[in-house]
């Protein structure tokens, strides 16, 4: 006497997902690439081309220049949020030490200023 038990029967009832798994495991491969090489850098660039510029702009509300003005702040926030370690701080130091080895202005790791300017964007 042969017995099944429910999950066997179940599983053997689904139709083979080989090709489906394969091809969804190939994109969040893709994906965990794409983020590990992405930053704010590499987001801020994309968001200032000429291409997302103008539209960029024409979205944003009147600003004044900050440490974090609305265009760099959005650049933050897209790499934060696809950055494994999704933590402000995290962000803010990635921040720093790249504006260092660019030659820019040396600013501070703490994250307060960066938070106020994500609850400014629209």
């Amino acid at each position: 006497m042969v017995s099944f038990s429910r999950q066997t029967i179940a599983t053997t009832l689904q139709p083979p997902l080989m090709h489906t798994k394969r091809s969804v495991l190939s994109q969040q491969h893709r994906i965990q690439r794409y983020a590990a090489a992405s930053d704010a850098f590499s987001f801020f660039n994309q968001l200032t081309s000429p291409e997302l510029f103008d539209t960029l702009e024409s979205t944003l509300p009147e600003h004044r220049e900050r440490l974090f003005p609305p265009t760099e702040t959005l650049s933050m926030f897209l790499a934060q949020a696809l950055n494994p370690d999704r933590s402000c701080q995290n962000i803010v130091n990635d921040t720093a030490v790249k504006r260092l080895i660019h030659g820019l202005p040396q600013c501070s790791t703490k994250t307060g200023g960066y938070c106020k300017a994500r609850q400014r964007l629209p």
